[in-house]
């Protein structure tokens, strides 16, 4: 048996552990998100339907100071399964979206270990967590959102951290919108969504501990603004998409979306790093 098979005896319990948590949808929280992607704080008020994809805010784990662990995550074992490897990324995401939130109402969001799958290949021993989130308000499910994120192991001090080979993007887009990636964007989306992770704000840690070369951008970051891209270019109503993340974004770069032309409702965007680099793919769905 393999140290990854043994890991998966203390593991395994975890599968189908279910958190509830409560939400009131907060006018202000709700604002401070709005003018955090330049849109007008006071056309939100109590009551008010939210964009589609912003359920992402609600419900964030309020994890205590002194569980949070060396890299910013919340310590092992406490909100999310025990996984014995060190560094945590996301990887990709699927979103079925029934309706949509609307401010200052009670909401909650339930929150799945639906899978650990244990990987070895050529990049070396992984670990692969799905959560499932599923979002209520009212007596009604709103969203289901099932994220996965890749657990690998520590880098050896002073290396690099291994990253995928850059493939260049497709340059053949109908449309495209460019976002600076600013360390003030980053904070605003990493405070709105509670995360600490210290790659995201803490460069010596970061390029020592982590092997980056620079600060992180949040890959919710990168994936609300491919969404908040697609609903500029988009017609009907979004009913769910999936993305896949495939290579990093730094804070001070900047994210490219570029999309094809919508047909039978779907709809087709990826993301550019400022060298044209595939950052992450996202197919959406709509009903007309």
């Amino acid at each position: 048996m393999s140290w990854m098979d043994e890991a998966m005896k203390d593991l395994r319990p975890w599968i189908g552990r279910v958190r509830t948590v409560e939400d009131d949808v907060g006018l202000m929280a709700v604002r401070r998100a709005a003018g955090a992607f330049d849109m007008d704080p006071e056309t939100f008020s109590r009551g008010t339907e939210l964009p589609p994809h912003w359920f992402t805010f609600i419900g964030v784990e309020t994890v205590r100071q002194n569980d949070i662990g060396p890299d910013g995550h919340a310590k092992k074992g406490v909100v999310l399964p025990p996984v014995p490897m060190p560094r945590r990324m996301g990887a990709g995401r699927r979103v079925k979206i029934m309706g949509r939130l609307r401010a200052g109402e009670p909401a909650l969001k339930k929150a799945e270990v639906a899978d650990i799958v244990p990987k070895s290949g050529r990049s070396g021993d992984i670990f692969v967590l799905t959560m499932r989130h599923t979002y209520e308000q009212a007596g009604k499910t709103i969203a289901v959102d099932e994220m996965d994120a890749i657990y690998r192991p520590a880098v050896p001090a002073g290396q690099k951290t291994s990253a995928t080979v850059p493939t260049q993007a497709r340059t053949d887009h109908a449309w495209s919108e460019r976002t600076e990636l600013t360390n003030t964007l980053n904070f605003r989306f990493s405070a709105l969504t509670w995360n600490a992770h210290r790659i995201h704000y803490d460069g010596d840690y970061t390029r020592s501990e982590e092997g980056y070369p620079a600060l992180v951008s949040n890959g919710g970051l990168s994936m609300h603004l491919m969404v908040d891209a697609a609903l500029s270019h988009a017609k009907g109503t979004l009913t769910g998409y999936t993305t896949r993340l495939v290579h990093p974004l730094w804070v001070g770069d900047s994210i490219e979306v570029r999309g094809d032309e919508q047909k039978d409702g779907k709809l087709r965007i990826w993301a550019a790093d400022k060298n044209g680099v595939l950052c992450g793919e996202m197919d959406l769905e709509f009903a007309q």
